[in-house]
């Protein structure tokens, strides 16, 4: 009778579900709070059903439940809550995923760090792209594996025990408390991970963390056909043919980027960033087997890719993650060149990390040295060549500039580029991301392309369908976006020019760097630093605060920029760095400006903020 009545009202939410839920990529950050992420979102849901409230006013009131929505959102937490109320376990035992592969890989991997043994039983077979040799050779993993017919058949083990269960309909569960873990799994829609027993409590967040940063939550369209197979609701049929619009995306990458290469598209940036990682590990271990592997990264990047990258060092024992300073009073150029000639000295591989324009400070290097110094042929201690470096670079502020074409500025050096693909490429309505290589980089795409499959990372079928549709228009999108930015940026340089103000020069972007991301540095006042930099934190938020009060259907506090319309802003050191440690933090204003809005307005409300300090 409860399972009914649980079932029933799910039925009725489906039908008043807010098109936010199916639509954004990202959410406000001023109405989230990450500490109680989903958990909030779930308290309130929960509160819902217990008064039969299904009001559309009512789910759209919800708090967020994660600022990204690769990481998880409401869907996602509402399918989740609901099979562990059939299950009688605790919401956050359920974790959906839209790989069928990375569940274990999440296992495989705290079980390493915990020195633990694992256990994979299937029944009719293991999912496509798992691949126990790779697995074990590249990523470290230990584990044995076995088939079985049926949960119950699963022998005594000293370890973890994961079963993978792909029953034809999709979400028919039948548990046994035997098992630590039980992964449902279905090719169009995901997989989802049942964490059982008290003993494995203290693993769920590891696993969380491996979805947030190696692959993404079951995708929200998906989560829907999920809920309505268990209430049995009428949805669309699911939709596997996506050939011709991968086609359609591949084709407007090669054309945007000038790659020779085959492209890459997977279901986010950080799932097309770890593939290259894994890849370049990968081949790392087949052509130089004892070496070193250093991954130079900057410390104040993505802290998402700051992150993960120390995430692989941490998994793999000849792989370390050195700091590569690029803002500021440090050039990339010169760091990457001391960082280099070091790297030689020690005969070790160098895989470079680096945004250009970098983030948030938004600045160019000199791009002629930049190559030379990527060019340089350099020595081990005995004089043997050194390994060249692999430049990856994270294009997604500017993914309209030509780097790998045969007659452009990288062409000569191996380098990989990547962008993710819910900021311009499809303008903020998914998050599929893509890689592309330039000639001298061809052979690298193969490794990384196996480990984008074997995670079962690549773009979903709707991800393809939405870049087909936005890809076509993202330049033109880039220079009007670019243009309202300038706009902005002279604008505040005028009214308020005590500030410092992080933008490209218009000798940048004559050369085709036209982002729409600026940062603010507010001018401050205070008898000591501490004093100085209180009380510019605080103007931050009283600037953004009143931006978004001011103009709410335009302004957002948001981690976000390439979307469609509207005006993001944010403070990095308490959203995109969230993972950076305190000393790379900045506590600044970054702001990102669309090609659709009213600018007008924001100068105003801008130039009333001026008047109020």
């Amino acid at each position: 009778m409860e399972a009914d009545k649980m079932l029933n009202y799910i039925k009725e939410v489906l039908k008043n579900i807010p098109a936010d839920w199916l639509n954004l990529t990202t959410h406000r950050l001023d109405v989230y709070d990450e500490k109680a992420a989903k958990t909030q979102f779930l308290e309130q849901f929960e509160t819902l059903f217990k008064t039969d409230n299904t009001n559309a006013s009512a789910l759209q009131q919800l708090p967020t439940a994660y600022d990204y929505i690769r990481l998880g959102h409401p869907l996602s937490c509402i399918l989740e809550w609901t099979l562990s109320k059939q299950q009688q376990l605790q919401p956050e035992n359920v974790i959906s995923f839209s790989s069928q592969t990375v569940p274990v890989l999440a296992i495989l991997r705290t079980n390493l760090l915990a020195h633990k043994n694992t256990l994979i039983a299937y029944t009719d077979e293991l999912p496509l792209a798992f691949d126990p040799e790779i697995l074990k050779r590249v990523y470290g993993y230990q584990f044995e594996s076995i088939q079985v017919e049926n949960a119950a058949a699963i022998p005594q083990f000293e370890g973890s025990t994961v079963f993978i269960s792909a029953q034809k309909e999709f979400l028919k569960i039948e548990q046994t408390s035997t098992v630590d873990f039980y992964l449902h799994t279905d090719a169009a829609l995901g997989s989802v991970l049942f964490v059982n027993g008290t003993e494995n409590k203290n693993v769920i967040a590891a696993i969380q963390h491996v979805r947030r940063r190696e692959t993404i939550a079951m995708t929200p369209n998906n989560c829907l056909k999920a809920l309505a197979a268990l209430t049995h609701t009428v949805s669309e049929p699911t939709d596997s043919t996506f050939e011709p619009h991968k086609t359609q995306v591949l084709n407007a990458i090669s054309e945007i980027t000038h790659s020779p290469t085959k492209p890459l598209v997977g279901s986010s940036g950080l799932s097309v960033q770890y593939a290259i990682m894994m890849g370049l590990v990968d081949e790392a271990q087949a052509q130089h087997p004892e070496k070193a592997i250093k991954f130079i990264v900057p410390p104040n990047c993505y802290g998402g890719t700051n992150d993960q990258a120390r995430r692989v060092a941490a998994c793999i024992e000849t792989v370390e993650v050195v700091d590569l300073p690029v803002d500021g009073d440090n050039a990339m150029v010169q760091s990457i060149d001391r960082i280099l000639n070091r790297i030689a000295a020690e005969d070790a591989i160098p895989y470079i990390i680096a945004e250009i324009p970098t983030n948030p400070r938004v600045e160019v290097p000199d791009l002629k040295q930049l190559k030379e110094v990527l060019s340089t042929v350099r020595t081990t201690k005995t004089g043997q060549t050194a390994i060249d470096p692999v430049f990856i670079l994270d294009q997604t502020f500017c993914p309209n500039v030509l780097f790998l074409g045969e007659d452009n500025l990288l062409s000569s050096v191996r380098t990989l580029s990547y962008a993710s693909g819910s900021k311009f490429p499809s303008g903020g309505k998914c998050t599929a991301g893509y890689v592309v290589g330039n000639k001298k980089s061809e052979a690298l795409m193969p490794k990384i392309e196996r480990h984008l499959l074997l995670c079962d990372n690549e773009a979903t079928v709707l991800q393809y369908k939405v870049l087909a549709a936005q890809l076509p228009s993202m330049n033109q999108r880039i220079q009007e976006a670019y243009e309202n930015t300038r706009d902005f940026v002279n604008f505040i340089a005028e009214v308020l020019p005590d500030a410092k103000l992080n933008f490209v020069s218009e000798e940048l972007a004559a050369q085709g760097f036209t982002p729409s991301v600026f940062s603010l540095d507010l001018p401050t006042k205070g008898a000591s630093e501490h004093e100085r930099e209180t009380y510019k934190r605080a103007l931050n938020l009283k600037l953004i605060d009143l931006m978004i009060a001011q103009i709410p259907h335009e302004s957002k506090f948001c981690v976000s920029y390439g979307q469609l319309q509207g005006c993001y802003w944010t403070i990095p050191a308490t959203s995109t760095q969230g993972t950076t440690k305190e000393g790379d933090k900045d506590y600044i204003v970054r702001v990102s400006l669309s090609p659709k809005l009213d600018l007008e307005r924001h100068k105003k409300v801008f130039l009333d903020f001026v008047a109020s300090i």
